[in-house]
């Protein structure tokens, strides 16, 4: 699995621009794990889909990073009620400090 991560992306909109705009350039992205996925209803996602700079109660420092075989380490955030999903790779922060879509 392949994901093109944006840093300190401002929010969902960004976020899918960005990726549109690497796809369009070429860039294939870089492979991932899923720690944990994070179920959010739909009022809750919005919510955190229109501002990637705020902390996230469900965030902890140890989330993110890279593993031994070099893929991002990242939680999988859900819209129960759309399926829409955000990767967060926190790097340490209680925020989303980069963010990807899947990609396939």
């Amino acid at each position: 699995m392949r994901a093109l991560f944006g840093r300190k992306v401002c929010d969902l909109k960004e976020l899918r621009e960005l990726t549109h705009k690497a796809i369009k350039d070429g860039q294939k992205g870089q492979p991932y794990t899923i720690t944990r996925e994070v179920i959010l209803k739909d009022k809750d996602f919005r919510s955190f889909a229109e501002d990637f700079f705020k902390d996230q109660d469900w965030i902890t420092a140890e989330d993110g990073g890279i593993n031994h075989e070099g893929e991002v380490r990242c939680i999988r955030v859900v819209n129960i009620d759309t399926g829409e999903k955000v990767l967060v790779n926190t790097e340490g922060y209680s925020w989303p400090r980069y963010t990807g879509l899947e990609i396939t």
